[in-house]
């Protein structure tokens, strides 16, 4: 895995983690990604929405790399989709590393982290 990646990594789940409490991880960041995307607020989701609010996060995180294209919302606002290439088959460490790369990227696109920041 690259080790710049990771230190970046490491960073951005400090920074989060000062509004969201400890113990941030992959699954929990790509929750906080899907929340943010559907744009409507905290709300208890049902584990079929966290579902989706997961596949939403990744869509939207992989959307970048021409993977998945946005479509729109349906009438209740999710967003939705279009596969645009088969994402190859990648090992554990290759897909982590993809994943978190895209969400550095996702989250100093969209102004929630800066990864030369002192923390």
């Amino acid at each position: 895995m690259d080790h710049d990646i990771e230190l970046k990594f490491q960073k951005l789940k400090t920074s989060l983690e000062k509004d969201f409490g400890p113990g941030l991880d992959v699954p929990s960041l790509l929750f906080l990604i899907g929340v943010n995307e559907l744009g409507i607020g905290y709300k208890n989701f049902s584990k079929q929405e966290k579902t989706e609010l997961m596949h939403i996060a990744i869509c939207t995180l992989l959307e970048p790399y021409g993977y998945y294209e946005f479509e729109g919302r349906d009438k209740d606002q999710w967003p939705h989709f279009k596969l645009n290439q088969l994402i190859p088959a990648l090992g554990h460490q290759a897909e982590q590393h993809l994943i978190k790369e895209a969400m550095i990227d996702y989250f100093i696109q969209n102004d929630y982290f800066t990864p030369d920041a002192d923390f």
